[in-house]
């Protein structure tokens, strides 16, 4: 898959679990690993990104084992970019499946 691509849907991902519930870095990487091959090489850079462009804000939480954690809380612009990327990912994703399958994605 065209790395562009897959950074652009990473990044939409990213933006979905910490709308879910705030994160740290390592956390947001479990949670994606789940579903999708990734690595921490990959989603803090995009972290640090979201997080220059405003949609993300940061806080830090202590923690039993040591250094506190920086957590990720979306941020309003986070929500709407996130809408925004939902609507143009299901479009693609109906065209897609238009194209090769003739039925729509639900």
């Amino acid at each position: 898959m065209n790395t562009q691509f897959k950074k652009g849907i990473l990044e939409m991902c990213i933006l979905y679990v910490i709308n879910e519930q705030d994160m740290y870095g390592f956390e947001v990487i479990e949670r994606l690993a789940k579903d999708i091959d990734v690595n921490e090489n990959t989603v803090y850079p995009i972290l640090r990104r979201l997080t220059t462009q405003d949609l993300f804000t940061t806080y830090q939480k202590q923690t039993n084992l040591g250094a506190p954690r920086k957590y990720y809380k979306i941020t309003d612009q986070g929500e709407a970019k996130l809408n925004q990327s939902l609507d143009e990912w299901k479009t693609f994703l109906n065209g897609v499946f238009h194209i090769v399958g003739g039925k729509k994605y639900e």
